[in-house]
């Protein structure tokens, strides 16, 4: 501005002298010392000095500023000046760029700068705490507005993480975080009816594994279980936390283990039949399949069939068969023969055909006598024997069983003794029935006891139940036999049953007409010195 001011003087031709006066006017505008100097160094004006004091100033020609300034266009300077006894800045700027015709510089003491500076500087600080100030009222208006309910919402994230959806995001703020809020609210609801979703639909399916008659195991890919029912570990006696291992540090059966790793690659369902001693002799029947996801196979389901009643059904079917076949082989046999004989010509012979024809006849009554067993048997067994419960008393049947078997008690010279109070209650059965259980255990006690022997028949109360106990003084049954005695055909001694003409099905008739009427029956016995077998019926 100094340089546009002393050139547009020049321009309008002002005298020299008046360069001074113009020095002083805007020295005192810009409260600068201002100093206008010809090419030759000749001070023409300057605002700090007047008149004689001006012409009296020396050359400025060689000062560092001005020949700089004369030299570059702009020069600067900082030294103690003389004339007026300071340190100052000087700086110096060249008039007229195309043709120079004199120099126009401005000073100021250094002390003054140092003042303008610290006014600068608290300026500066001033502005910088304001600054301060207006940034931390910003941050914490976006602590509050922004950076907290973002917060809340990350901790509300790592709750759903956790698995706790209780909480939801409640923001008003009014703009996009609200609706992010909002949205994620939803999502976690959705995740959370998701995975209900998926735990109850495991539930049922673990609750359906877990309650089947049937053992279940499940494994994973790499064979370890994943879930044991309660059925199957009764089946192996397993107490332990079976989940995470594999089946043979749980079961400890090798051929287990090789069949799981089969059926983990296998493409089709496999079976295997394993027999196992401990805790209990069982035979299992095992079906596995592998579980496929998405063509990968995820782990395999197994399913073990107790099938050891079956199977002891199939052998008994089995023994029942070929005892039937034996049974009456014998007598038919028998009858053939001796008819085959009386046909030949011995019908002839008065002396023994009479005895053939007894043969004949004692045969075809044991066939009878098996055959309405095995139908008596059968008729109980498959439910569609009728009984006609009602009270009877046991006296009275006792009274008809020993009136029948009076002649194979004479021909043994047998002691009967009977023990029944006559206030005892009746008991609430169906009298053929009744009479039945009490002829076959009785017809036992006789055909297998020892001459001049004794059978002791008795009846008590026991709560609910009226027990009738037959004893005898015969040769009684080992102990390996007595848990088999009321199988079908089963006998102690087959020679010696034969020749008491037995059939081998009273017992298990017996058995099963109890069971029947709502009763058990017990046996116990000691080799020579007998057998006492005890049942009970409900009381009426």
């Amino acid at each position: 501005m100094v340089k546009s001011v002393a050139e547009d003087a020049y321009t309008e031709g002002v005298r020299l002298y008046e360069l001074d006066n113009i020095a002083d006017s805007i020295g005192r505008d810009l409260r600068l010392r201002v100093t206008i100097i010809g090419l030759g160094g000749t001070v023409y004006g300057d605002s700090e000095l007047e008149g004689n004091a001006l012409r009296e100033v020396e050359n400025h020609y060689n000062r560092p500023e001005i020949r700089e300034a004369l030299e570059e266009g702009r020069g600067q300077s900082r030294r103690f000046s003389t004339t007026v006894e300071k340190n100052m800045l000087y700086v110096a700027t060249v008039l007229g760029e195309d043709e120079p015709y004199g120099v126009v510089r401005l000073s100021i003491p250094l002390s003054e700068i140092k003042v303008v500076t610290a006014r600068v500087n608290r300026i500066l600080l001033f502005s910088f705490l304001f600054a301060f100030f207006i940034i931390a009222i910003a941050t914490f208006l976006f602590s509050k507005f922004i950076s907290r309910p973002l917060k809340e919402m990350v901790w509300n994230a790592k709750n759903v993480a956790r698995g706790d959806f209780s909480h939801r995001l409640v923001l008003r703020t009014g703009d996009e975080i609200e609706e992010l809020a909002k949205a994620f609210n939803y999502m976690s609801n959705q995740i959370k009816i998701k995975i209900e979703e998926a735990v109850s639909s495991r539930s049922r399916m673990e609750a359906v594994l877990l309650s089947m008659f049937e053992g279940v195991m499940v494994v994973d890919s790499k064979g370890a279980i994943v879930l044991i029912n309660k059925t199957l570990r009764e089946f192996f006696d397993v107490t332990e936390d079976a989940r995470g291992k594999t089946p043979i540090e749980v079961i400890r059966n090798i051929e287990i283990q090789d069949f799981i790793h089969k059926a983990l690659t296998a493409k089709e369902v496999l079976s295997k039949e394993i027999s196992i001693l401990s805790p209990q002799e069982r035979i299992l029947l095992i079906h596995a399949s592998s579980v496929l996801c998405e063509g990968k196979n995820e782990g395999a389901v197994l399913v073990f069939h107790d099938i050891t009643e079956l199977r002891r059904l199939e052998r008994v079917r089995r023994d029942f068969i070929a005892n039937v076949s034996h049974e009456l082989r014998t007598p038919v046999t028998n009858i053939k023969g001796y008819a085959e004989t009386l046909l030949a010509g011995a019908i002839k012979d008065k002396e023994n055909c009479k005895d053939f024809v007894k043969i004949i006849y004692d045969d075809s009554e044991k066939l009878a006598g098996l055959i309405d067993d095995i139908l008596d048997l059968s008729r109980i067994e498959s439910g569609r024997l009728r009984l006609q419960i009602k009270p009877c008393r046991i006296a009275d049947a006792v009274k008809k069983v020993l009136a029948g078997l009076k002649k194979e008690i004479k021909e043994k010279s047998l002691e009967i003794e009977v023990y029944i109070p006559e206030n005892i209650p009746s008991v609430m059965a169906d009298e053929r029935a009744l009479i039945q259980i009490i002829f076959n255990l009785v017809s036992n006690a006789v055909r297998y006891n020892n001459e001049r022997g004794s059978v002791k028949i008795s009846a008590r109360k026991d709560g609910k139940n009226i027990i009738v106990s037959i004893g005898d003084t015969g040769i009684g049954i080992s102990e390996k036999d007595l848990p088999r005695i009321f199988e079908r055909f089963y006998c102690t001694d087959k020679g010696r049953s034969r020749e008491a003409v037995g059939t081998g099905l009273g017992l298990s008739i017996v058995k099963h007409l109890v069971q029947a009427q709502g009763g058990g029956i017990v046996v116990e016995s000691m080799p020579g010195q007998g057998s006492v077998f005890e049942f009970s019926l409900p009381k009426s």
